[in-house]
């Protein structure tokens, strides 16, 4: 790793996202950055994304501080519940898995899985995985999914990812065959690389949302901001900007909704 990325990383650990030095921020937010368009650092090097535009206006309605630290995303889960951090974002998927140790705001965005592949490849299909290797983020439900169907699909090998870039570098190199993850950032990253194509949509019927301990203290106070946000468009403007369309009515990016339960 080369010293300046370094610095890069350690420095996510230590600046806030308004972009003061703070180490006592009301808030600490795990991100895994480099998750586009949900939170990636800008060519200035700034942490920006649909969720930390969120994350912060739920903060500044709040009256609360923010800090944003930089973890993969299989290390949100024990983050949040060892209490390194308050909230965790990274288009995390509420599942009745989750549920049972973690709790999640309402949902603010629908989404499913995909599978990307380079255009020059003959894999069309899901079905052309066989005797191939799949691309997976570790411990997403892009990775729940290729495991779970690794027999049926007659996958060769998973390789796990701590991101949505390496893992379309490895693409690009041939190291993978395809790579299963979430539909919006990828259709993100590849609009303006033509090298790649998504050729199947995989319906999962998730919905991702802020996820924070059981006991922790402002989550009700999260979900009612989240509720005022919604009925004022703000998420869903933050939708356009992000990814250059209106969500339905009918989203949980417009709609209200209860915040999720076992």
């Amino acid at each position: 790793m080369k010293f300046k990325h370094l610095a890069a990383r350690l420095a996510l650990s230590i600046f806030t996202v308004a972009g003061g030095a703070a180490m006592a921020a009301d808030w600490v937010v795990g991100a895994n950055v480099g998750n586009v368009p949900w939170e990636f650092q800008d060519a200035s090097g700034k942490i920006v994304g649909f969720e930390i535009d969120l994350v912060n206006e739920v903060a500044k309605r709040a009256g609360k501080t923010v800090q944003i630290d930089n973890i993969p995303f299989n290390g949100l889960f024990p983050a949040v519940q060892s209490g390194r951090i308050h909230i965790a974002v990274s288009s995390i998927t509420i599942t009745a898995k989750r549920l049972e140790s973690l709790a999640f705001a309402q949902p603010y965005y629908d989404s499913d899985q995909s599978l990307s592949v380079l255009k020059t490849t003959k894999i069309d299909k899901l079905e052309d995985l066989a005797g191939k290797t799949v691309g997976v983020d570790t411990a997403s439900t892009g990775d729940i999914y290729a495991t779970e169907n690794t027999a049926k699909l007659k996958i060769a090998k998973i390789s796990r990812y701590e991101g949505l870039a390496p893992a379309m570098l490895d693409l690009a190199a041939g190291r993978i065959d395809g790579y299963i993850s979430d539909i919006p950032a990828v259709e993100y990253y590849i609009k303006d690389k033509p090298q790649y194509r998504v050729v199947a949509r995989i319906p999962t019927n998730e919905r991702y949302s802020f996820m924070f301990a059981k006991n922790f203290a402002d989550a009700a106070k999260v979900n009612d901001i989240l509720t005022t946000l919604k009925k004022e468009g703000f998420i869903a403007a933050t939708h356009k900007k992000w990814f250059g369309s209106t969500p339905p009515d009918s989203s949980s990016t417009v709609k209200v909704m209860d915040v999720p339960k076992l």
